[in-house]
């Protein structure tokens, strides 16, 4: 055969809950798409406008204070995608999460029409 263990339809759910992941950040599913490049995007933009603000007042420092500006904007280059996305959470957590969620909700109706009558 191919030399891998035959893995069987539990084992490959177990592996999938665990490996799987789904973005509970709590946007729209589709705005993750334009949003983490805009956030980068962002990101790269501001140390550049750094780099622009501290290049511009290079002529009216000494060498001293330029070799800072100089060896700051080659270390803000270098941190060039400071904007790190929130890692995603397992599947396996995010559904046991709505089981508990589904669980608190069932019967919520009738625990509070049971109360009202009580109350009166």
């Amino acid at each position: 055969m191919n030399g891998k263990p035959r893995k069987f339809p539990r084992q490959k759910k177990a592996l999938s809950l665990a490996r799987d992941c789904r973005n509970t950040y709590g946007e729209n599913t589709k705005a993750a798409r334009k949003a983490i490049p805009l956030r980068k995007a962002i990101e790269n933009r501001r140390i550049r406008h750094e780099n622009n603000q501290a290049l511009s007042q290079a002529d009216r420092l000494d060498e001293a204070d330029l070799d800072l500006v100089e060896s700051s904007a080659r270390q803000n280059v270098a941190r060039l995608g400071g904007w790190k996305k929130a890692s995603d959470e397992p599947l396996g957590v995010v559904i046991e999460r709505a089981y508990k969620a589904r669980e608190q909700r069932a019967g919520r109706k009738t625990r509070a029409r049971f109360n009202y009558t009580n109350d009166s």
